[in-house]
């Protein structure tokens, strides 16, 4: 643990510090300097294209799926990436940054997106452009540890970058494994008193049932995914209604706490801005590598088909749902939620809106969106795994039991350890991404000019690399 906490003070404490008024200052660490430039960067290269493409970004979404059975559709990995999204980022990452950051980190989490959708359609389609056919699971494989050995071992057969890239995904994934444990055992104990040891036999069983069969992930996520998005949003969207009157003074509270009015008097506006760049960074992966692991495996007829995509699900992420789960926390009055953190703020402001019967839905809703999250993060696994150690089912079995083993400890843990256990493997990611992402960057900017000017004009396609399309 004490090694894990000096790693997670390299990548997430103070390396900058900047003094501000009325004796407060503003701490900045080595991913928010890595990231928010990136993101920047790849926002200007590709002119905007978050703003400018999102009518296309739809338009894609909306497209019919492959017909090929052993390929997985570029919407397929659209949801199996909104799954990691959505179940650990949208519940426990917004809780996680309004408890430590208060109103304000919600709106440093909408700049994060903004500029990520940007980062995460250069790594997307990267992605694509550098994915393996897989045989093992069928269709293909990839993800930055394939575009990062490109860069960097050409024709070797590995590359120390890459490898390290891959080991700290498996090392995040497994922290995640103990956050999706440790947040459902708290929400089912809260709301059912359901001992944590139960709980992590609720999770494990199921789950490896699930993992361990050969394709199934996909399909269940596909059925999982679009229904549970949709009756949370519907939900959230309910309180919004029926607490209208009270959204205005929400969005003062969130503006006025995000620059630090009174924040910055107490000396904590760093703490805002971090918590709302490093849980959004959690919540919307963009720049992590994470989410390209399975945009790579997309049948798409286009690269940047897949990039529009990641893109569109970093919107979906954080500018929709993550927002409605911040508002439903920030709707409640101060006297129902004050003091408490975690879980307990989320479930507290539940009830307050549908008494009992709020905990309980807030408990299942954690329950199947930390389901899917585990799920699509070993999917995320499979072309790591395979790049460290081959195509084999050995390793690819040994590594889904050791994530089993994680989420059955997780049930047990403490909360802080296990977020930085996750922090530390997706911050040691970012920044193996972001050495490869920015110089290969140019080639996603000429596939995004190729598409642009032959495929949305005249429906055409020609790859611009040798391993394009």
């Amino acid at each position: 643990m004490q090694l894990f906490q000096l790693i997670y003070n390299f990548l997430w404490g103070d390396i900058i510090t900047i003094p501000l008024p009325g004796g407060s200052s503003l701490g900045l660490s080595l991913l928010v300097l890595l990231l928010i430039p990136a993101g920047l960067f790849c926002m200007v290269i590709t002119r905007f294209l978050p703003v400018r493409m999102l009518p296309e970004m739809i338009r894609v979404a909306s497209e019919k799926d492959s017909d090929k059975k052993s390929s997985v559709s570029g919407l397929e990995t659209l949801i199996v990436s909104t799954a990691t999204r959505v179940g650990m980022g949208n519940l426990v990452g917004v809780v996680a940054a309004v408890s430590a950051g208060g109103a304000g980190a919600v709106f440093w989490m909408w700049v994060t997106a903004i500029i990520g959708s940007a980062t995460a359609f250069v790594e997307a389609t990267l992605s694509q452009m550098y994915k393996e056919k897989d045989p093992l699971y069928g269709g293909f494989r990839g993800g930055p540890a394939y575009y990062i050995h490109h860069l960097f071992a050409g024709k070797k057969k590995k590359s120390i970058m890459a490898i390290l890239f891959a080991l700290s995904g498996l090392l995040c994934w497994c922290g995640i494994s103990q956050v999706i444990g440790n947040s459902v055992s708290t929400a089912l104990e809260n709301a059912f008193s359901v001992p944590p040891m139960a709980t992590a036999i609720i999770l494990c069983i199921p789950g490896a049932y699930i993992v361990l069969k050969k394709n199934v992930t996909v399909k269940v996520l596909d059925i999982i995914v679009p229904v549970m998005a949709g009756f949370y949003i519907l939900l959230t969207m309910f309180v919004i209604i029926n607490n209208f009157s009270g959204l205005p003074s929400v969005f003062s509270q969130i503006f006025r706490e995000a620059f630090g009015a009174r924040q910055a008097l107490a000396g904590g506006f760093g703490a805002v801005l971090m918590n709302g760049v490093k849980r959004g960074l959690f919540s919307n992966e963009a720049g992590s590598g994470s989410a390209p692991c399975a945009s790579a495996s997309a049948d798409v007829d286009h690269p940047v088909k897949s990039g529009l995509l990641q893109a569109l699900g970093v919107f979906i992420d954080t500018i929709i749902i993550c927002s409605c789960t911040a508002f439903v926390m920030l709707l409640a009055p101060e006297e129902y939620t004050g003091g408490l953190g975690g879980m307990d703020l989320l479930q507290a402001a539940m009830r307050y809106h549908f008494g009992e019967a709020g905990v309980i839905f807030i408990a299942i809703t954690l329950w199947l969106f930390c389901f899917s999250t585990f799920l699509g993060i070993l999917f995320y696994a499979r072309s790591n795994v395979a790049y460290i150690f081959g195509d084999n089912w050995k390793s690819q079995t040994v590594y889904k039991a050791v994530a089993l083993v994680n989420l059955f400890i997780g049930c047990l843990a403490a909360y802080t350890f296990v977020w930085d256990l996750g922090d530390v493997g997706i911050g040691l990611m970012t920044i193996f991404n972001l050495i490869a992402l920015v110089p290969m960057s140019k080639e996603a900017v000429r596939s995004l000019k190729d598409y642009e000017q032959n495929y949305i004009k005249k429906k055409e396609y020609k790859p611009v690399t040798e391993k394009a399309g």
